[in-house]
């Protein structure tokens, strides 16, 4: 079931679309032109499309000099979202880490300073649904941050999570992912939203179908003002070329 309030209106959104990580080899020669070497990939793609999610924060502790490096490369509107380390969401699995979480979001707010958008908190799939559980969660985030929480394990998908995330403005992150629901949840007026690929994870493209249908679902809903989505389809081309499909589809829609 959506959980979209306020249904009915058409509002204007600013549209943030673009891929999950930019460094794959796969690209060269089909995005990537073969003469640009490795260290300007970042640069060419940040001339493509205007925002980018951090999956390498999530492997290892960002590097507050790389940040800012990114930082500086990037053109002004440009947006990141920021993936944060597996240590605090599936290893520690938000215990005992608020000196860690604390440093992580004043690393990100440092590097990348107006260009920080959303903090990504993805979840395993184990991490299942409890009451002690949510309420660890909605305690710790920090609220002067956007944080949105992706969640791999079905027993998530309800009405009172999605109440008490609203409640303290945490987003919903909507996925499509083999074997878990697709609806493109709504929990505050920024929309989150991460195409994984299905059926096969990392490799699928999705027609242009499957795409129309999540932006139509965040347009109609009318309290969103902002949407995020990106594309971890990235073993392939696929997420460069449904990134761009979309895209053009949410200049008609807008």
């Amino acid at each position: 079931m959506n959980f979209c309030a306020d249904l009915g209106g058409m509002n204007k959104i600013k549209w943030h679309i673009g891929c999950s990580g930019f460094h794959y080899k796969e690209w060269k020669g089909i995005f990537y032109p073969e003469d640009i070497p490795r260290r300007k990939w970042f640069e060419y793609y940040s001339s493509k499309f205007d925002t980018l999610e951090l999956n390498v924060t999530f492997y290892r502790f960002p590097q507050l000099k790389f940040l800012q490096n990114w930082y500086s490369i990037s053109p002004a509107g440009f947006r990141f979202a920021v993936k944060v380390p597996r240590l605090i969401t599936h290893y520690k699995q938000l215990n005992d880490c608020e000196n860690l979480l604390s440093d992580f979001y004043s690393t990100a707010e440092l590097g990348l300073k107006d260009k920080l958008g959303v903090i990504l908190f993805q979840f395993p799939p184990p991490f299942k649904y409890s009451d002690e559980r949510l309420e660890r969660m909605v305690n710790l985030l920090n609220n002067g941050f956007t944080n949105s929480v992706e969640f791999r394990h079905e027993s998530w998908w309800t009405a009172n999570v999605y109440a008490q995330l609203k409640k303290q403005k945490i987003i919903f992150c909507g996925i499509s992912h083999p074997g878990l629901p697709d609806e493109a949840i709504v929990t505050r007026k920024i929309a989150y939203y991460r195409f994984h690929g299905t059926p096969e994870r990392y490799y699928s493209f999705y027609d242009r179908s499957s795409l129309e249908k999540v932006a139509d679902t965040i347009k109609e809903t009318a309290s969103v003002k902002e949407a995020f989505i990106f594309f971890n389809n990235t073993a392939t081309i696929a997420a460069i070329e449904n990134a761009t499909l979309l895209r053009e589809y949410c200049k008609t829609i807008n």
